[in-house]
């Protein structure tokens, strides 16, 4: 008896593949497994030495009495991270350049607003030595 034509006949049915198929169990669907495990996980980075929390239990779920490891810094300086992480990702030459790049961006943060009104007073005097000419 030709297994094919069978098949064929009853338009591939999932009952039909079991009898012809002895030997083959992953041609029928098995039911989904249900997993409590999150996906992704989100790391955590201490905004004052680089170091990244990176660990089983998720970092909501801390006590808000938690500190950096490396520094000693509370909770409430850690933010997101988003790059990938890498094995490597806690070790002193990593988590100096990530410090370095912290304090870069902040420091940019920080003389943003100053520059704002710098510019803000310039375009004001600008205005008022036009106005005074014309």
């Amino acid at each position: 008896m030709n297994p094919f034509a069978l098949k064929s006949s009853f338009f591939f049915s999932g009952s039909l593949n079991l009898y012809l198929h002895p030997n083959h169990h992953h041609l029928t669907s098995a039911p989904p497994r249900i997993s409590m495990r999150v996906a992704s996980k989100q790391a955590y980075i201490c905004r004052d030495c680089g170091y990244i929390y990176n660990d089983r239990a998720p970092f909501e779920k801390l006590p808000d009495n938690y500190f950096c490891p490396v520094c000693g810094a509370p909770k409430r300086r850690f933010r997101t991270y988003a790059p990938a992480i890498t094995k490597n990702a806690n070790d002193t030459a990593v988590r100096k350049a990530r410090k370095a790049e912290i304090q870069r961006d902040e420091a940019i943060g920080r003389a943003l607003p100053i520059a704002i009104v710098v510019g803000i007073a310039v375009l004001a005097g600008l205005y008022y030595y036009l106005n005074s000419q014309y």
